[in-house]
């Protein structure tokens, strides 16, 4: 922190530019007690102002520091022995006090060999000093000018009495006269009336109090042990505000501290890591810088002081598993009762002997949803009337997300009603590009092409299917499902409710769905997989399909169609392996359709028979619900007894010879 000197007066200005101002007898404390509090003060993060040994008391200066203690949020008034002696102190004791009154300025007292009794009936020394300042008016011959020195006198007694009266330190009864640990509590306790938060948190936090309960209530466990937890969720969901208020709430309970933001990101520069480890040092030692050439020696260098004493380290933004060991060092390392805390998009980030706490983050409830939304279209917490169907719409779309929640409030704040309902429209059909860069980071970080791309297929075709139903139909399709589910969980984007349904957050399978149409922006038949009805009609009506295509889904009753398709439509689909056909009529013969069908789902399928020449031999699952076929046994019977497992679904009233 740099030094903030009288000298440099005439540049000190703006309101609120030192969280301290510092008053004090030099002649008693400077090169001692003060200069110790002004380090503490400084060290933790308080600008503090203190006038200079020597300077010449003129008026000027009179006139600067009235400037810097008005710039100032709080002063400390440090009352000593021979305090009163000094009409500087007591004219500066009165200016602090009319601050005060005029702007609710912080006032802390501060007793360092006096006791409040002795300041607020000026006994002791404080008599002797007040006996010395009445000879000097009694002596005055002028009376106008005693008359002046004499309410001067009185309004220094004044002074003293109402600021001893106000809740003070006394280094007697709160430190047992030990120095270090009275410094320590004063910089507590003045941060504490400045609510001095060292990270920004965002306004309209909505729900973060319930959010951060458990977490705290973990966090302020008195155990010995070195804790670690991890805050998952999927992105844009809260972790890093929730860490950054923990932070805020928790870090002056240890004896050192550090928050490493944006640790993905920094992590992949040149010398990234290097970087991280140079920060940690410098917050934990508190401004103390450690030379560090590369990531060996920072860790040697951290192990010798993080054993030294209690600290919480946040980790943010974590994608790494190994990470942790690369940068910091080991667990046991730590000195006991220190904290570990690491946000991520990745539940099961650590190893599995790790033993720590998992805190997943939930999404807003609706009505939390609401007010988060209007705190940024309206600044208040509910919308104004005439937007209210449009903001519980969005609240509904983005399902407790406050990323989406913040950008699309900041965005539509201000405009008319007319634009609100074109941008809700356009949100439907193309995502919001700032909210998809952010949520397109998790899947752009899984480990492997294998698992994004089955993120893809159960984000556009089997979001609300049955899991182990999924497994058996994508695992007749070469993937190795179960596996890739449950990194995809680890990953939080998926869930599995309680009826085993995959479930996936409506903005993510928007991102997915983006991703896909991306491959193609102009041209359907070009992409992997087509799950729009209208695209897929305009697909197989105009047969602009190609081998890109994998999965197809249309139904044609939701498109109130009755259109006859041909058959010729899905010859150039050779990978197609999903096919999806509701009350979908086609005429013409089978010998060139796709081959690499795995399932085959086709409701009210219009034939009586499967025709001899459909390709069957790659089905796993064959679902022929609500159909007229007569005949299914004839064709299939023999195929049974090859396939590796088999389901078959049709309605119990159909007649099957």
């Amino acid at each position: 922190m740099a030094t903030v000197r009288a000298q440099d007066a005439l540049t000190f200005t703006p309101r609120g530019s030192y969280h301290v101002f510092l008053s004090f007898r030099g002649k008693d404390t400077r090169k001692t007690f003060i200069d110790h509090l002004y380090a503490t003060l400084s060290g933790a993060g308080l600008c503090t102002f203190r006038d200079d040994e020597g300077i010449e008391r003129c008026e000027n200066v009179n006139s600067e520091l009235e400037k810097a203690i008005k710039a100032a949020r709080s002063s400390i008034i440090v009352f000593s022995k021979t305090y009163a002696s000094s009409r500087w102190c007591l004219n500066e004791l009165v200016m602090i006090l009319e601050h005060k009154r005029a702007s609710g300025h912080v006032i802390l007292p501060v007793f360092y060999d006096v006791v409040p009794s002795q300041v607020r009936h000026q006994t002791g020394s404080f008599a002797e000093a007040f006996g010395r300042h009445k000879e000097l008016f009694m002596t005055e011959t002028d009376e106008r000018k005693k008359e002046y020195l004499r309410n001067k006198v009185e309004g220094w007694r004044k002074a003293l009495r109402e600021v001893a009266n106000l809740a003070g330190m006394d280094l007697q009864n709160d430190a047992n006269g030990h120095e270090s640990d009275f410094i320590n509590k004063i910089v507590k306790v003045i941060r504490d009336k400045l609510n001095q938060k060292v990270l920004h948190v965002a306004p309209h936090t909505v729900g973060l109090e319930y959010r951060v309960k458990d977490i705290n209530s973990w966090l302020r466990n008195t155990s010995a042990d070195v804790g670690i937890a991890v805050i998952c969720g999927m992105g844009g969901i809260g972790k890093t505000t929730i860490a950054k208020d923990i932070y805020n709430s928790n870090y002056e309970r240890f004896e050192g501290s550090s928050f490493l933001a944006s640790i993905r990101e920094i992590s992949e520069r040149p010398d990234g890591l290097v970087h991280l480890q140079r920060q940690l040092l410098l917050e934990i030692l508190k401004g103390k810088k450690e030379h560090i050439n590369n990531v060996d020696e920072g860790i040697v260098k951290i192990k010798n002081y993080i054993g030294c004493k209690r600290v919480l380290v946040v980790l943010d933004n974590v994608d790494k598993s190994d990470f942790f060991d690369r940068t910091i060092g080991m667990r046991h390392w730590f000195h006991p009762g220190s904290k570990i805390i690491l946000t991520t998009r990745n539940k099961h980030l650590l190893k599995a002997h790790e033993v720590c706490r998992i805190f997943e983050v939930e999404p807003l409830c609706y009505r939390e949803s609401l007010a988060l939304f209007s705190w940024h279209a309206f600044k208040q917490d509910h919308p104004i009337e005439g937007y209210v169907e449009q903001s519980k719409e969005v609240a509904r779309r983005c399902e407790g997300l406050p990323l989406a929640l913040e950008i699309l409030g900041s965005s539509l704040s201000g405009k008319g009603l007319d634009i609100w309902e074109s941008a809700l429209q356009k949100l439907v059909a193309i995502p919001d590009s700032q909210i998809m860069g952010k949520l397109r980071i998790s899947y752009d970080s899984l480990q492997d092409d294998h698992t994004r791309k089955l993120f893809l297929y159960i984000a556009c075709l089997f979001f609300g299917k049955d899991k182990d139903f999924t497994i058996r139909i994508l695992d007749g399709c070469k993937f190795h499902t179960t596996v890739g589910i449950d990194n995809l969980i680890d990953r939080c984007l998926l869930t599995i409710n309680g009826c085993n349904k995959l479930m996936i957050h409506q903005l993510l399978r928007d991102m997915a769905r983006e991703i896909v149409c991306q491959e193609s922006p102009e041209e359907p038949g070009k992409r992997s997989l087509l799950w729009d009805h209208e695209h897929s009609l305009y697909v197989l009506t105009e047969k602009t399909g190609t081998e890109t295509v994998e999965a197809l889904y249309l139904n044609m009753h939701l498109l109130n169609n009755s259109r006859e398709l041909k058959t010729e439509a899905f010859e150039r689909m050779r990978n197609l392996r999903l096919l999806q056909l509701n009350d979908v009529k086609i005429k013409g013969g089978f010998k060139d359709f796709p081959k690499r069908l795995a399932w085959l789902s086709w409701h009210r399928f219009p034939l009586k028979s499967i025709p001899s020449d459909f390709p069957m031999e790659s089905l796993v699952a064959l679902d022929l619900s609500h159909s007229k076929l007569e005949n299914v046994w004839k064709r299939t019977k023999k195929l049974l007894n090859t396939w590796p497992w088999t389901y078959l679904s049709w309605n119990p009233w159909e007649t099957l010879t």
